[in-house]
């Protein structure tokens, strides 16, 4: 083992932009188109499917009022992310920014909590995809199909990024048209313009005709935030990315101002046409979930299977997403020595091997305990990331008020992308999410999981606290100073 983490260096061959390095060493594999739709995908994962039921029941047609405060809420930390992003950047986005404008103990915290989130997350989607796969084919063995989904995302990982982005570009793509084509039909159907609907289209009038709008009274909204503030996880994707595109400032300032029509057609439109469509107390919506159940409205034929399709592409997706989430973190933790040095180094094609395998190492073995010790074991797993979204959303907020600063003093031209307000809207969106947090303490499952995930972030942060005073991993470690076309070379003490 050497002495220095190191990377791969490609030569770039004349107008193959492809083929250059990134501004961290990693290959720049990922095309314009790539990016588009890994920042479309993104925001669409598998909870939305097969979660949204539950908040429905929960609050009602008000549930549209808790997608709203949740959707608001993620489009301000993705405007404050790509303000980041777009200046600088880099496989460790807004780990690295932490590092940088609050200090070690900060970037190392929130990218090991962000880590341990998605492998977390790769047991739980392998296993949902499992699921689906068993109940088409059972003679394999719902382990047996968690094992195979694992194995081939892993090695189309390990290929290459552009593997990577052109498998998660048709897994977006199936995600996008599905929820275009469900609002597009919905909306007729829900008007009465559908020719052939078995849904006679009331327009408007389920909205209020079962108990009014807040049928379980205003409290419901905050607990319908809770249920859908989880699904929202997965757009900050998009910046890591970046930094293995072609043209990572393009791509993040496009990601950043499209994310409010994406959340507002995908999640906001499909859940109206939902509630619109049936009644919020009509019995299917929980027994076969909301998007079968207003398919089957309509007469749509073999709706719960064309759903089973559609979710298992945002599994796989997820799962995808996943795995080359926590390897980018993983590698950007080991240039700036917070993580195993064989984390930092990348294979001839450009991808590190290692943090790919290293994550999904703990993703097997968390698998194994969700078969094993599923009510034990793994509940402690689930619980103990629980509440890391709103972690690193929390992070990203009080990064980019330092942050600011920093681009303006050393880069000011690079701060292309602006955070609306500063820093009022900053400190609503600290205030909102903090909100939440104490929120769920009144809630007994989301209670476990913010005390779950505090002791994990507490354990994190005290081995973080400890590096720090002793200086541990940084003596020979690159940082990550995240501008283009620059390869640095800068060590800290």
């Amino acid at each position: 083992m050497s002495a220095q983490p190191t990377t791969t260096k490609v030569a770039a061959q004349p107008g193959d932009p492809a083929q250059a390095p990134s501004p961290d060493g990693l290959k720049a594999g990922l095309k314009n188109r790539h990016l588009s739709m890994i920042a479309i995908g993104g925001v669409i994962g598998a909870g939305l499917f097969v979660g949204s039921s539950s908040g429905i029941a929960a609050a009602g047609p008000a549930i549209l009022i808790s997608y709203v405060l949740v959707g608001a809420m993620v489009v301000l930390v993705m405007r404050m992310l790509g303000e980041m992003a777009a200046a600088r950047p880099t496989s460790g986005s807004f780990s690295t920014y932490a590092d940088q404008a609050l200090g070690r103990w900060a970037g190392f915290t929130i990218g090991w909590l962000y880590w341990f989130f998605w492998v977390v997350v790769l047991a739980v989607e392998a296993t949902a995809g499992a699921v689906i796969l068993n109940g088409w084919i059972p003679a394999i063995p719902q382990w047996g199909w968690a094992l195979i989904v694992m194995v081939v995302l892993t090695a189309t990982n390990l290929v290459s990024v552009g593997s990577y982005g052109e498998f998660e570009f048709w897994f977006a793509g199936i995600k996008v048209v599905a929820i275009g084509g469900f609002v597009a039909i919905g909306l007729l159907a829900v008007f009465g313009l559908l020719p052939g609907s078995d849904n006679p289209g009331t327009g408007f009038a389920h909205l209020t005709d079962a108990g009014g709008f807040m049928p379980q009274g205003a409290g419901a909204i905050l607990t319908g935030v809770l249920m859908v503030v989880f699904s929202f996880m997965g757009s900050e994707i998009v910046t890591l990315a970046a930094g293995e595109s072609e043209d990572p400032q393009r791509a993040v300032t496009k990601a950043t101002n499209s994310v409010i029509w994406r959340i507002g057609v995908f999640y906001l439109g499909s859940i109206f046409v939902v509630v619109t469509l049936l009644p919020w107390n009509d019995k299917s919506i929980v027994e076969d979930g909301s998007y079968v159940a207003a398919l089957n409205s309509i007469g749509i034929p073999h709706a719960g299977q064309v759903m089973n399709v559609i979710v298992l592409t945002a599994v796989l997706s997820c799962l995808n997403s996943g795995l080359y989430t926590a390897s980018r973190m993983a590698f950007s933790l080991g240039r700036r020595g917070d993580a195993p040095k064989a984390f930092a180094r990348t294979n001839a094609r450009g991808v590190p091997q290692a943090a790919i395998l290293g994550s999904v190492v703990f993703g097997f073995v968390a698998v194994w305990f969700n078969y094993q010790w599923k009510d034990t074991v793994f509940d402690f797993l689930l619980n103990s990331s629980g509440a890391v979204a709103l972690f690193v959303w929390l992070m990203i907020c009080f990064t980019q008020l330092r942050m600011r600063g920093i681009i303006l003093r050393e880069q000011p031209e690079k701060l292309v992308v602006r955070m609306w307000l500063f820093p009022y809207l900053t400190w609503v969106t600290i205030a909102m999410i903090s909100f939440v947090l104490v929120y769920m303490l009144t809630d007994e499952a989301g209670r476990e999981q913010v005390l779950m995930s505090l002791l994990a972030a507490g354990l994190v942060l005290a081995i973080a606290v400890f590096r720090d005073l002793t200086g541990a991993g940084r003596k020979d470690a690159h940082t990550d100073t995240a501008t283009p076309g620059v390869e640095d070379s800068v060590t800290r003490p």
